[in-house]
């Protein structure tokens, strides 16, 4: 059976220049450009040390949100989902992802009237629990599903009451542990979480919610410390890291890379 692992190997994309005109909520929020290359660098940075091989593709002026890779590719075994994004404004930036790609993965592209981000997608071993949002459908999770199968991987799809994505609200702290933000997912909405194995506990600060577990570590916002705190007393390596620039822009430590698991592992 597959075990639980750092990913061999992660692609992010550089911030572009435009990165200031993103989609987000808050559209008040004045990003600073140098600091979110900083703080990119330094994600890359910590991945490296941690024993990730990490692939940067160049930024696309052209668009604005291109560094939240993660939402435009899922990638299965030996299969990959090329997305069609919730927002059409980001549906540009599939094709240079795609070509990144190109030849390591049997590539399946996405077509209308399906539409999914990948942020939307959380793996936990042999299963994928696709979140229902305002970025994705359930075209776009039944096109992940078939995809999926040919990994025998399964999907279960869960309902997103509030937030951007599924990995907005929750994402694995380790194999066998989730973290939620308690504002957006009731207890009812953890079940299919539990009925898979795993502890839920509950992030102290909404920006908690999302981490990026990597074999024993895991990277926590710096935003988050009292989650940091919580996560680190049950054991877990916990390397905080401050990502505020890109929270600004609605996205987060897991939308910042896609991550390829070695032979015979899973990772998130």
């Amino acid at each position: 059976m597959p075990t639980f692992a750092p990913p061999a190997r992660a692609l992010v994309r550089d911030v572009s220049s435009s990165y200031a005109r993103c989609l987000r909520v808050d559209g008040d929020a004045r990003i600073d450009l140098g600091a979110a290359r900083r703080q990119h660098a330094t994600y890359i940075a910590t991945l490296r040390e941690l024993g990730v091989h990490v692939d940067v593709i160049a930024s696309d002026d052209a668009c604005p949100d291109s560094c939240f890779i993660e939402d435009t590719a899922v990638l299965l075994r030996e299969n990959v989902v090329v997305t069609r994004p919730g927002a059409e404004a980001r549906r540009a930036e599939i094709a240079g992802v795609a070509a990144a790609l190109d030849g390591r993965w049997r590539a399946h592209a996405m077509v209308a009237p399906a539409m999914l981000d990948g942020g939307d997608v959380l793996r936990v071993d042999g299963r994928l629990f696709v979140g229902l949002s305002s970025r994705t459908n359930r075209d776009g999770a039944d096109f992940l599903a078939r995809v999926a199968a040919l990994d025998a991987i399964d999907v279960v799809t869960v309902e997103v009451r509030g937030g951007l994505h599924l990995k907005s609200a929750c994402t694995l702290a380790s194999a066998s542990s989730l973290v939620y933000d308690p504002n957006v997912l009731r207890d009812e909405d953890l079940t299919a979480f539990r009925d898979a194995g795993l502890t839920c506990i509950a992030a102290s600060e909404p920006t908690g919610a999302n981490v990026l577990a990597l074999g024993r570590a895991v990277l926590v916002s710096a935003a988050a410390p009292r989650t940091a705190e919580r996560l680190a007393a049950i054991g877990l390596d916990v390397r905080t890291i401050d990502v505020g620039e890109f929270h600004k822009g609605d996205g987060a430590l897991t939308c910042l890379s896609l991550r390829a698991a070695s032979s015979n592992a899973w990772c998130t």
